[in-house]
Formats: structure tokens, C-alpha cells, sequence
């Protein structure tokens, strides 16, 4: 990188957080969440920038935004809660990805002829949920503990296993795949990366509890996050998923362990920060990524894309879920989930920067790959822009939480 183009990356990165910052400062005044301001604004300066000014790359929200982000909401999950609410997380991030891509794939065949290995592609692509948008509505109206717990762990879970099926679903198409060695490669996979994860948070925790300066065990929490992705990703393994595990075994093993006061303090105050920063990035970014004028091109399969996305969330939420917790209440091994709190959850399915970058992320030659962007790009832009500034109505509509917390 030449002294030029270090300048230029500058300008472009104080650009964004001064755009951040307006937006900020706007959406205090209007009715709609920080995140949908942010994309609004990268897809208006889209229109009017010439896109070789800049580059959105896989690599850049994947290895660079997505770990910090990540480790930061993985981190101050208590496992308590985690523990309460991991039967369903374990059931939205797993079998309800799959279900949601199997959805993806079958309307889309049937109402546009995609072929439906094709359609697979595009529904990994959005099955997994990006809510985001929707944590601080829920920190700001006071949502009970576990459904906040069971929509953040979700999203946190499900990026991963969502790349993963991703992975499957391109290799598919190029080779051949047999649906066992599809299943063996998913699980070995989700099963390596939490090890690689755990071992990870345990090591950095360890390191933490024979340190006493909050500097230095701020800096391997930063390497943690990003060294625990890095080192799963160059083994082929997921480095979302071993980095959400990381943060949870740091954030609870660690602090137990080894952290004063004003340690543990300290890593929650510059954490929230880099949080805000890089969600603001995230989302201008989602927003450059997006070519409006060319989504009309494939708008008749982006509204069947909607269509399908909805059906497979209503599906996974209250076929899936909803159905699992009659049957554990029933069998007296659980508490029941409100409809109030499945509504939110259907309504609060965001699909965001994970799917972009998969999108990006498709090799060149990729049969039909324009048409699987364009419809990855307009369920993105939909979920935005339709659920995320109506999201807030459903949940002040949510019950509290009837076991307490």
C-alpha cells in the first residue's frame, strides 16, 4: 500500500465516522433506529458516488468488523441466561437455518424457475438473522432479559452456522455433495470451531488472571477476538462461531477468574465503543454495497425472496420453537413462550452485513450469480427498512417475561 492510498483509506474511514456521528444525531430527532439512518445514508451516497471510490469486500466485514462485533455482544452474555435459553438458541441456529434455506429454495423454484440448488445458495444467504438494528430498541423499552437473551444468542449462533451452510450450499453447486456428508461436514464444523473457541477464552482468561493492568488485559481481549477468528478461519473451520464462543467463556470464566473492578469496568466501556463504531460502519457499508437502480431489474424474484423469507421465519418461530416449548412445558421440563414473544421474534428477523458479504462472496463465476445478489440485496434492504422501523411497535407490545427476568 503506497503513501497515497494510505491517505485516501484515512479520509474515507474519518468520512464514515463523521457520517456516523450526523446520523447519530438525527435519528435523536426522528423515528427510526440508528442502523436504518446509517444504511439509508450509504445507499444515498451510493447513488450518487462512483463505485470505484470505494470497495466493500467478504474480508472486510467478515474478518474485520464482524469479529469485533461479535465478541462484543458474546462477551456480556451471561451464561446463566445462556444456559436457560440454549434449547431454543440451539434450535433457531442450526435446524432453523436450514429449514429457512429450504424454504428460500423451494418458493423460489416454484415461482421463478431458479434452479433449486441455485435457490439454496440464495436462501443460506438470508436465513441467517442480523438483529442489530433492534438490541438498543430493546435495552431502551426495557424487553425482559430472556427474550432479549433468546434473539441476541440467536443471531450470535446463527451467523456462524448460516456461513457454514453457505459454504455447503456453493460447494454443492460447483461439485458434488451428498446430503450426508453435507450434515457430517456442518456438525464437524460447528463442533471444531466451539472447541477452537473454548480453548481460546480459556487460554486468554487464564493469561488475564496473572495480569494487573487493565491495558494490557484490554489488548488480549482484542486478540482474542480477532486471533480466535483468524486461527479458525486459516484451519477452514468458522470463525464467527469461535469467536462467540471465546467471548462467552472470557466473559464469564475470565471475569470470574481474574478481573478487578476496575478491569472488568474498563473492558465494558471500550467495548460498548467499539461496538457503536463498528455497527456504524457496518451498516453505511450494507448501504454502499447496494445498487438500488439495478434491484429493479430482479424486483419480480425479490418480492418472491420476501415472500419466502417470511413464510420460513414464521416456520422456524412458531412451528419450530413456538411447537418445542408447548412440548417442554407440557412435559413439565420448561417454561412456555409467549405468542406476544414469538411475534417479536418473527417481526425482529432482521437479515443484515453477514449476508452482504455472502453475497460478495460469490466465486465470479457462479451461475446466475448477479440474480442471487440482487435478491440477497433486496431481503436485506426489505428487513431493514420495513421491519426494523416497525419492530418497535411489536415489541411494546410484548408480554413480560412470565417466569420473572
Amino acid at each position: 500500500m503506497d503513501g497515497e492510498t494510505t491517505l485516501e483509506a484515512m479520509r474515507l474511514f474519518v468520512a464514515l465516522l463523521t457520517a456516523a456521528v450526523v446520523v447519530a444525531l438525527v435519528v435523536r430527532r426522528i423515528a427510526i433506529p440508528y442502523t436504518v439512518g446509517l444504511v439509508l445514508l450509504g445507499l444515498a451516497v451510493a447513488l450518487f458516488v462512483p463505485a470505484r471510490a470505494y470497495e466493500v469486500t467478504p474480508e472486510l466485514v467478515l474478518a474485520v468488523l464482524l469479529p469485533g462485533l461479535v465478541f462484543e455482544a458474546s462477551y456480556k452474555i451471561e451464561i446463566d441466561d445462556l444456559r436457560r435459553s440454549f434449547g431454543g438458541i440451539a434450535l433457531l441456529a442450526a435446524p432453523g437455518v436450514i429449514l429457512s434455506a429450504a424454504v428460500v429454495a423451494i418458493v423460489l423454484y416454484f415461482a421463478t424457475g431458479l434452479p433449486i440448488e441455485l435457490g439454496f445458495v440464495a436462501g443460506a444467504m438470508v436465513a441467517a438473522t442480523d438483529p442489530a438494528a433492534v438490541i438498543a430498541t430493546f435495552k431502551q423499552l426495557g424487553t425482559p432479559r430472556r427474550l432479549s437473551t433468546l434473539v441476541e444468542g440467536e443471531s450470535l449462533f446463527n451467523d456462524g452456522t448460516g456461513l457454514v451452510v453457505f459454504a455447503i450450499a456453493v460447494r454443492a453447486v460447483q461439485t458434488t455433495v451428498t446430503p450426508t456428508e453435507a450434515v457430517v461436514s456442518l456438525i464437524l464444523t460447528i463442533v471444531v470451531s466451539a472447541i477452537v473457541g473454548a480453548m481460546a477464552g480459556w487460554l486468554a482468561s487464564r493469561v488475564i488472571a496473572t495480569v494487573d493492568d487493565h491495558l494490557i488485559e484490554l489488548t488480549i481481549s482484542l486478540v482474542t477476538a480477532y486471533g480466535t477468528y483468524l486461527i479458525a478461519d486459516y484451519f477452514h473451520e468458522s470463525g464467527v462461531i469461535a469467536t462467540v464462543v471465546a467471548g462467552v467463556v472470557l466473559g464469564n470464566y475470565g471475569r470470574r477468574i481474574g478481573m478487578s473492578a476496575n478491569t472488568q469496568a474498563v473492558l465494558d466501556d471500550v467495548w460498548e465503543f467499539l461496538a457503536f463504531l463498528l455497527t456504524a460502519l457496518v451498516f453505511l457499508l450494507v448501504g454502499l454495497a447496494i445498487s438500488v437502480p439495478s434491484l429493479f431489474e430482479a424486483l419480480p424474484s425479490i418480492l418472491w425472496g420476501v415472500v419466502a423469507i417470511l413464510i420460513g421465519r414464521a416456520l422456524v418461530v412458531y412451528g419450530l420453537l413456538g411447537g418445542a416449548s408447548k412440548l417442554m412445558r407440557r412435559g413439565g421440563r420448561g417454561r412456555d413462550i409467549p405468542t406476544t414473544w414469538l411475534n417479536v421474534m418473527f417481526w425482529a428477523g432482521l437479515r443484515g452485513a453477514v449476508a452482504v458479504a455472502m453475497a460478495l462472496a460469490l466465486p465470479l463465476d457462479f451461475p446466475q450469480r448477479a440474480l442471487l445478489q440482487e435478491i440477497t440485496f433486496g431481503v436485506v434492504l426489505f428487513t431493514l427498512l420495513v421491519q426494523g422501523t416497525t419492530v418497535e411497535l411489536v415489541i411494546e407490545r410484548a408480554a413480560p417475561d412470565p417466569g420473572g427476568g
